[in-house]
């Protein structure tokens, strides 16, 4: 007879096979690491502490009373990332499909809970086929409980959810509410309703990969916030994200050692705005030669790439970047755009990460598709989230601010902190050529050279108010900056603010334009 200790490690042996050899070999065919090897890679060497390892499902409906299912499909614990404290969950493909049950939905509602009162980030590696049908409703009933514990978490203590496999139905609400998703490209995919329910509803013959794949929810649907190649990328963004992170809500984000001169100047921003309006020009440019390094962690790359957000740091100190991209659709704010910067503003707000915005707005997108999409109320999502953000806030207008996007992009009118002008700003209500066309219709219209006329009153109108200099003379600028001077005095700013404490009025909740 075994004594108690071999018999543990006997059955700990058998738990760590997973679904067995042939299930794993199966997994890394199908280009996929294992729930362990995923979190083994994920965290510090040594660090991981599984909770629940014994646990299984008590079904007994359907067959399950002869159906083995060791740790009942997912892996739940703790340990750390850069020596820093992280929950995790990693669903386990090769027991029962990942598929979720009862007590599978409770091991992770466990690990949040325990998130929650330590106050540290959970990380959910998401490889699962949904609900365990034959546990029926106590598997609907688990998900609820999973998405409850998301929605309270949130803001309160950072949420990643990485995608390493199927995601569909109700399981993709989980990540949903998460900060921020990644997918792997080509092994991964989320929807409601899968290709066969699709055709029969519809009639419509799609893929996984069409319907739900990894560059469907980058590009298009903006459900996705990083693209990974593999298991191995994907667990080293998710190590890269926090490192710009708090612990949470109460903590500031992690300062690191700077090496890069705060004092740096760059003669090349000075001329990086071409003297044509209407020539683009790459922003990424500029947040890369202003940000420590170079190094700029972009957030929905490939989502509404007309503004860009991000991470980088400052001296050291982890900052969010939001920029218009004058080389997509002149960095105009659409539907899109707006929901994108919205979401990373309230991000930020939440865990005390100041918001450095970069501002060449010619407006809001126009035309009866938008109008009628609705970019009133996606357009005031970012405005609201502006608004109501009381970390510290710094603007540079590199080029174009006009109409109510120059109000939305941070202005001083919404609490903006710093607001910062280069020479090259233009602060109007609109464009030149658009203002001059409204006030000189008339004169236009009986002019014997209607373009002569034109030209001049737009250089007249350029020369006047198509500058940063009578925003300035309101204080609606705090200084109008050279180029290569924007790095220091952003950090001199940031270093001014570190002790700013601004709050908004006691409320249960605000009601922002969904």
């Amino acid at each position: 007879m075994a004594s108690p200790i071999e018999e543990l490690r006997r059955r700990r042996a058998r738990i760590l096979q997973m679904g067995g050899p042939e299930r794993v070999r199966r997994q890394h065919e199908a280009g996929k690491l294992t729930a362990r090897e995923r979190l083994d890679l994920l965290l510090d060497p040594g660090s991981f502490h599984e909770l629940d390892m014994f646990v299984t499902h008590r079904a007994r409906e359907f067959g399950m009373d002869k159906v083995e299912a060791p740790a009942d499909g997912v892996v739940t614990g703790y340990g750390t990332i850069d020596g820093r404290l992280v929950f995790v969950f990693s669903q386990d493909f090769t027991v029962l499909g990942g598929s979720l049950g009862e007590a599978h939905a409770a091991k992770i509602c466990k690990i949040m809970d325990l998130a929650l009162k330590n106050g540290a980030p959970v990380i959910g590696l998401n490889d699962s086929g949904g609900a365990r049908i034959q546990e029926g409703v106590a598997s609907l009933g688990g998900y609820a409980e999973i998405f409850l514990r998301n929605t309270l978490a949130s803001g309160v203590i950072p949420q990643i959810s990485a995608i390493m496999g199927p995601c569909a139905g109700g399981a993709v609400y989980s990540p949903a509410i998460t900060d921020f998703i990644i997918m792997v490209r080509g092994t991964s995919y989320m929807f409601v309703t899968g290709p066969q329910v699709v055709k029969a509803v519809t009639r419509e013959e799609v893929t996984f990969e069409e319907l739900g794949g990894a560059e469907v929810h980058a590009e298009k649907s903006g459900v996705a916030h990083f693209i990974a190649e593999d298991d191995v990328h994907c667990l080293q963004l998710i190590r890269q994200l926090l490192s710009y992170l708090p612990q949470n809500y109460m903590e500031d984000p992690p300062v690191i050692e700077p090496t890069d001169d705060p004092m740096r100047m760059d003669p090349i921003l000075n001329e990086i705005v071409p003297e044509d309006p209407a020539r683009p020009y790459d922003m990424k440019e500029i947040v890369r030669r202003v940000v420590d390094n170079g190094e700029f962690l972009e957030v929905h790359e490939r989502f509404a790439p007309n503004l860009i957000v991000g991470f980088a740091r400052l001296h050291g100190r982890p900052v969010g970047i939001v920029a218009q991209q004058p080389q997509v659709l002149a960095g105009v704010l659409d539907i899109n755009a707006s929901v994108k910067g919205a979401r990373f503003v309230r991000f930020c707000d939440c865990f005390n990460i100041p918001l450095i915005t970069f501002v060449d707005v010619p407006g809001f997108m126009p035309g009866t598709q938008q109008e009628h999409a609705g970019i009133i109320r996606h357009g005031a999502k970012l405005l609201f989230a502006y608004c109501e953000a009381t970390v510290p806030k710094i603007t540079v207008i590199t080029r174009k601010a006009y109409g109510g996007a120059y109000d939305v992009m941070s202005s001083k009118h919404i609490r903006g902190d710093i607001n910062l002008a280069w020479p090259t700003a233009e602060i109007a209500v609109m464009g030149p050529e658009g203002a001059i066309d409204i006030i000189f219709r008339k004169e236009l219209q009986e002019a014997e050279d209607p373009e002569g006329l034109k030209a001049k009153l737009v250089k007249e109108y350029r020369d006047q108010f198509a500058n940063p200099y009578v925003a300035a003379s309101r204080g609606y600028l705090d200084d109008i900056i050279e180029p290569q001077e924007t790095r220091p005095r952003l950090i001199s700013a940031l270093e001014m603010l570190q002790q700013k404490r601004d709050t908004n009025p006691r409320k249960k909740h605000g009601n922002i334009p969904l």
